[in-house]
């Protein structure tokens, strides 16, 4: 269980809920809808270096908040606590949408289908509603080479997924246009999502828009920049203006492009934070954040999907 500073108490709730009055509600209740006609939450809670063993309880206590979507992945190593958290939960299956991911070392059909099935083992589910290829290459080699057969196969195995009912909607992440043209021209079903690192101060918008025009809705992961955009002098500055938290003014600027934020974190204050987000950004601000200059990730630099942008 969460330590007892970290848990709600009646009192923090009602301030949380008064500091948020007027903002709170609207984005956790609405969808996005996929290309296959599937909705999909607008604000998913993202899971990644959440251990197992601590899982649970964040996504039980994102649940009372109104959450509704959760990303997880092979690689992330808490698949099992994810599932745990959707059976034990008192909500109907069809009320949580649940991601997972292939991991970017498997690019066989094999390996593929292997770990799609061990997913679906360990989660204790008996469909998962989005499986995304998670990168087009090995981190070991992230943004080192093109992979375009073996990303081919990894994808055919997820449209096999698909018909069989094992998932009930397929994409990828982190791809570039190039890889999407790929999955384009040699699958017969569309990615319903690309999954990419978007927030204020790294926006591909070519991408973004390219991926707009064909249909796939991008899920903006790490929207606050792993916490780093929360110690920025400006991001604070412009987060007090609108009586709003840093994290949250990145999460409003995600929903502001038209992208889903996938904001993460344990403490139960900021999950609901982070999706208090019933605010809009003016159009002289939602300017400046999409110039906004970023460079730095600190610790967390040394993580592929970070350091080769």
């Amino acid at each position: 269980m969460f330590a007892p500073n970290v848990l709600f108490s009646a009192n923090s709730l009602e301030s949380l809920k008064a500091a948020n009055k007027g903002k709170e509600g609207r984005a956790l209740s609405e969808n996005f809808v996929l290309n296959n006609g599937m909705k999909i939450p607008k604000i998913g809670l993202g899971v990644w270096k959440i251990d197992d063993n601590i899982v649970e309880d964040v996504i039980a206590e994102a649940f009372k908040i109104g959450y509704r979507h959760i990303d997880t992945a092979q690689a992330y190593g808490n698949e099992r606590g994810v599932g745990e958290a959707v059976r034990k939960s008192r909500l109907k299956r069809e009320e949580i949408f649940v991601t997972s991911k292939i991991r970017a070392e498997y690019k066989d059909y094999k390996s593929a289908m292997e770990s799609l099935d061990n997913s679906l083992h360990t989660m204790g589910l008996s469909e998962i509603d989005l499986m995304l290829i998670h990168s087009p290459q090995p981190w070991s080699n992230f943004r080192g080479g093109d992979y375009f057969s073996e990303n081919v196969e990894v994808y055919h195995a997820l449209e096999d997924a698909l018909k069989s009912g094992k998932v009930r909607a397929i994409g990828v992440s982190n791809f570039l246009e190039k890889d999407l043209e790929n999955i384009f021209k040699n699958c017969s079903t569309k990615p319903a999502v690309n999954q990419i690192l978007t927030h204020i101060g790294n926006t591909p918008f070519d991408l973004i828009d390219y991926c707009k025009e064909q249909e796939v809705l991008v899920e903006a992961y790490s929207p606050i920049a792993h916490g780093r955009l929360t110690k920025d002098a400006k991001i604070i500055q412009m987060s007090q203006k609108y009586n709003v938290t840093p994290a949250q003014l990145c999460v409003r600027y995600a929903l502001s492009i038209g992208t889903l934020p996938l904001p993460k974190s344990k403490n139960p204050v900021h999950i609901a934070q982070n999706a208090a987000v019933d605010f809009e950004l003016s159009n002289e601000d939602l300017e400046f954040l999409k110039n906004f200059n970023f460079n730095d990730y600190g610790e967390f630099s040394h993580y592929p999907s970070f350091k080769k942008r």
